[in-house]
């Protein structure tokens, strides 16, 4: 794996906000999203890559909903058009 090193200037808005180079986007490929951490007086933005299911994954986790409990709603959903449907 070639590793790129690139050094350019970022300027911090008084609202905090960055706008990275296109130097640096470019070399990192198409990311949303950034692990952000203070290191040694630095700032280190990682790109981390969410995918659906991971996001699907944590609801699930911080809802506290168990597989049958998913599978309860599923079967619940799909039932049949009935007067008792609502």
């Amino acid at each position: 794996m070639r590793r790129l090193s690139i050094a350019t200037l970022a300027k911090m808005t008084a609202k905090n906000q960055l706008t990275l180079p296109k130097a640096i986007t470019n070399a990192i490929g198409p990311t949303q999203y950034f692990d952000v951490k203070a290191k040694d007086g630095q700032i280190v933005l990682t790109p981390v890559r969410i995918q659906r299911a991971d996001a699907v994954r944590a609801k699930l986790a911080e809802l506290n909903l168990a597989e049958t409990d998913v599978e309860d709603a599923v079967r619940w959903a799909r039932r049949p058009l009935g007067k008792d449907r609502k």
